[in-house]
């Protein structure tokens, strides 16, 4: 099992990126799919959750109207594009999968929001 994270780096404030977590070694289809960050000296938190069919999708509160989560399950991806970015968006983000008893977690990409 494998979830690799890509597309982090260092953007000024209201800049936008876009995440990207390829899977494999599971049935991508069957999971929901979550993004999750943790800054500094903060608890890892919920950012935003895709379910398996894309009909739901739910973010927090500080993220709305500003990031959008979509998934493309024929290239086993899930994506996070994030827009007017900001310095309290610096964290490390990870890719999270799951389903039933099942939880996956990939290994993090660095997202940091400074001028």
């Amino acid at each position: 099992v494998q979830l690799v994270e890509s597309g982090g780096g260092l953007v000024q404030p209201g800049g936008s990126l876009r995440l990207s977590c390829v899977a494999s070694g599971f049935p991508f289809r069957r999971y929901h799919m979550s993004w999750y960050r943790q800054a500094p000296g903060k608890e890892r938190e919920l950012v935003a959750r895709i379910t398996s069919t894309s009909s739901t999708t739910t973010y927090a509160d500080s993220v709305k109207g500003r990031f959008t989560s979509s998934r493309d399950n024929a290239e086993n991806t899930v994506y996070l594009q994030m827009n007017t970015l900001n310095p309290e968006d610096t964290a490390v983000y990870y890719c999270n999968a799951w389903w039933a008893q099942y939880n996956y977690w990939g290994q993090g990409t660095q997202v940091t929001v400074s001028s």
